[in-house]
């Protein structure tokens, strides 16, 4: 009996993971993510679902990140009715990252309404807090490499990923087939997380290629950040640094450690402006499988900023004159306190909007690393005057060269692979790549793409 896989999100572009396999009258969707970047894929979270919500058996969620979970609260309001599977850091991570994204949504939604600043009469949040906690209330989680059923004829297998902390890829066995969600591949030497497990040999393969058209910058992190905070603080400016509240943000930490206890940078007051990204990093101090620090290390990265919690203190530095380092979500500069943090220090050319990995086409964070002279925040428009910076070398996902390093992990090919999570320049350097080195068949497929297995 035919297997099809539905392509419903990262194709053409890296956010929006939505992958469905359909089976026997049986439905499994492998991750339900948001879109992020141009407006007109945004727009695709407010379409109604490509698929029919209730007409699913399971999900099975490779990480937390809200491009692979973020749409999670959609698909339970809409009707769904059965089991979300990760792993145990992954369920963990979710139970912060879901309910504060609708926070922030009704936040900003309340914030456009009392401003007057949007189109839309009133602004809603795309879901609620309430719609979140739905959403966690059907989680199950699972181990590393334990097989389970989440549906008749599907025996999935969560594969450690790298990445961060309890990233998965998804091995599928149905009807004496195997497909593989890569999901997002981590490096193999990163200094937080563990690297990926070998890949698993499989008939299918649906492989992420964020990074599939370049090669990380060989120049240690380190340096290029002490450069960075040193020059900031010699104009008596503030290192203003967006970061995804999962992942870069305890690697910052762990670097700000690390430099600190050097004599590497000035002594500046480092702040964590983040309710998620303080949640987050306190659980690496119980979710130890799938990073590398002890516990020494571990304790002195959630120990090296100062947390800022309450709303108030957050508005507080932005009277600040004096320099200081301040890590705030989120991480492309769309949304959060950060937001706020950008209004206050572009336009300080003493100071330095740091980015530390990719930005997606269409953010302010792209935007800002293109070079652009002016940015739009909150219905206005204001003047860039400030150092921009990116560290992209601090980035999670495997570059070209590592996954295909990753790829030759397994001596049996594919018969078909299929690149995602790529825009598409990326996605086309990739595929060529792989034909030319591997001789596999590559394909990259388009928004709502279906094929047969």
């Amino acid at each position: 009996m035919t297997i099809k896989l539905g392509f419903y999100g990262a194709t053409e572009t890296v956010t929006g993971s939505k992958f469905l396999l359909e089976h026997d009258r049986h439905r499994v969707l492998i991750d339900c993510g948001l879109f992020q970047g141009y407006k007109q894929i945004r727009q695709r979270n407010w379409a109604e679902l490509p698929f029919s919500a209730r007409s699913l058996d399971a999900v099975l969620l490779t990480h937390a990140h809200i491009d692979h979970s973020g749409a999670l609260p959609l698909l339970t309001r809409s009707g769904f009715g059965g089991r979300i599977h990760s792993t145990a850091g992954t369920g963990a991570l979710c139970e912060i990252l879901l309910p504060d994204s609708a926070r922030l949504q009704e936040q900003d939604a309340e914030f456009a309404n009392r401003k007057g600043f949007s189109k839309h009469k009133p602004a809603l949040p795309l879901y609620t807090e309430r719609d979140a906690r739905d959403a966690l209330d059907r989680f199950t989680t699972h181990r590393f490499a334990e097989p389970f059923e989440p549906a008749r004829g599907f025996s999935v297998s969560f594969i450690r990923a790298g990445h961060i902390l309890g990233a998965a890829s998804v091995l599928v066995k149905v009807d004496e087939q195997t497909v593989l969600f890569s999901g997002d591949v981590g490096r193999p030497n990163d200094p937080l997380i563990r690297e990926p497990a070998p890949r698993q040999p499989t008939d299918y393969l649906v492989l992420e290629g964020t990074y599939g058209n370049r090669h990380h910058d060989p120049t240690d992190p380190g340096e290029a950040l002490a450069e960075i905070v040193s020059r900031t603080a010699a104009r008596g400016g503030t290192v203003l640094i967006p970061a995804f509240s999962v992942g870069r943000t305890q690697s910052l930490l762990l670097l700000f450690d690390q430099l600190r206890r050097a004599g590497r940078i000035p002594s500046l007051p480092i702040y964590l402006d983040s309710p998620m990204a303080i949640s987050a990093t306190e659980l690496y101090r119980h979710h130890t499988a799938t990073h590398r620090l002890d516990p020494d290390a571990c304790e002195r990265m959630c120990s090296a900023a100062q947390y800022v919690r309450e709303v108030e203190d957050s508005k507080a530095l932005d009277q600040r004159d004096d320099p200081f380092i301040l890590i705030s979500a989120s991480g492309m500069a769309t949304g959060g306190r950060v937001v706020h943090h950008l209004r206050r220090f572009v336009g300080d050319a003493r100071s330095t909007i740091l980015f530390a990995g990719f930005q997606a086409g269409g953010t302010r964070g792209a935007k800002l690393l293109a070079g652009a002279d002016r940015i739009r925040i909150h219905g206005q428009w204001f003047d860039v005057h400030a150092e921009i910076a990116n560290l992209d070398m601090l980035s999670a996902h495997a570059d070209q060269d590592e996954l295909l390093a990753w790829l030759r992990g397994s001596d049996r090919a594919p018969r078909r692979t299929f690149i995602v999570h790529a825009e598409l320049d990326a996605a086309e350097a990739l595929r060529v790549r792989i034909e030319d080195e591997l001789g596999w068949t590559v394909e990259v497929p388009e928004y709502r793409d279906v094929v047969e297995l």
